[in-house]
């Protein structure tokens, strides 16, 4: 092994191997399939969500409308044997619409709990909810309780927050702050689809003669709590710790960008690259898992310069940038 900060460092030999792996691989077809019925040509944000889950972590999905947001994370939520509530994002949506209030009864006062206590959150739009409602969802996100009335509630185990929100429209709008983008362990865009996926939506949708679809359950909550769990059987080398830290430094000193990656954003690449490993098919994670997930876990968190806000450069390429830059270290590739 090399001295630190070496990113010629060779991997060191493989550990045992475990079961995490093999759950993995077989936890994403058995998905794929499930939702196959209700979304077409998604698989690389079917694939993000998936990392996402088995990393405990939460998932913004954002791109332009129509082209799946919501049908993607809400056919994602139903193919878990897990609870499930939605929220819509308005802009006269309360906190208390979404953490729960209190009612009198006789000479008390009850709890009544509100849609984040279910596994699966799914807010739709949530740049239309206020920032004072947004920041409702911090405490939950970060820290899995609900603190109201004098009271911390614990949240369900697990917890999963599928947020998704319109970049391109402004107006009636509210942009989700440095610290809520950094709660999010990923995020995800979908695009359009290519002729022949559009075409399958079409002809999938004539021939089911409803708008909904099926989504069969995959998996159960225990089962899920155990591939959580054993996702910290991947082995990651300290050569790969070091090439993690080294991309999201790089993000910080980067002249284009005023806020770069921090260390939550350091931890969540090492956890989705574990969570990419696993759905590989390996106990051990490569270069090639780091690159993967890179882009999705690191680029909403980088603010760029304010007089770049005008050119075509975006997080994104920032991030790429960093990727060619900062060589990885020596060892097989995936």
């Amino acid at each position: 092994m090399g001295t630190e900060g070496d990113m010629t460092d060779t991997l060191p030999a493989r550990p045992q191997a475990s079961s995490a792996a093999t759950e993995g691989a077989r936890f994403l077809a058995a998905v794929q399939t499930s939702i196959a019925g209700a979304v077409v040509g998604a698989e690389l944000p079917l694939r993000l969500l998936a990392t996402a889950l088995l990393a405990e972590g939460h998932a913004l999905v954002e791109d332009v409308p129509g082209v799946g947001k919501t049908l993607l994370a809400r056919a994602f939520a139903q193919s878990l044997g897990l609870t499930f509530a939605r929220v819509q994002g308005t802009p006269d949506l309360l906190p208390t619409d979404v953490t729960g209030s209190s009612i009198l009864e006789g000479s008390s006062f009850r709890f009544i709990p509100g849609p984040v206590f279910a596994n699966v959150l799914l807010v739709d739009e949530i740049n239309r909810a206020t920032p004072r409602t947004q920041s409702a969802l911090l405490e939950a996100m970060q820290e899995r309780q609900v603190s109201a009335e004098g009271q911390t509630r614990p949240l369900p185990d697990p917890f999963l927050v599928l947020a998704t929100q319109n970049p391109i429209e402004l107006e009636g709008t509210f942009a989700l702050p440095e610290a809520q983008l950094d709660r999010f362990l990923l995020r995800v865009g979908i695009g359009y689809p290519g002729p022949e996926a559009e075409r399958e939506i079409l002809k999938r949708r004539r021939e089911r003669r409803t708008d909904a679809a099926a989504v069969p359950t995959i998996v159960t909550r225990a089962e899920l709590l155990a591939m959580q769990g054993r996702l910290e059987d991947i082995f990651v080398s300290e050569a790969l710790e070091r090439y993690i830290v080294a991309l999201a430094q790089a993000t910080r000193v980067d002249p284009r960008v005023t806020l770069g990656a921090s260390p939550r954003g350091s931890l969540a690449l090492l956890k989705l690259a574990r969570a990419e490993a696993a759905i590989r098919g390996r106990d051990f994670v490569l270069p090639d898992d780091v690159k993967a997930v890179a882009v999705a876990a690191l680029a909403h968190r980088l603010v760029l310069r304010p007089e770049l806000w005008v050119s075509s450069t975006t997080p994104r390429h920032v991030v790429e940038g960093v990727l060619r830059e900062v060589p990885a270290p020596a060892g097989e590739s995936a």
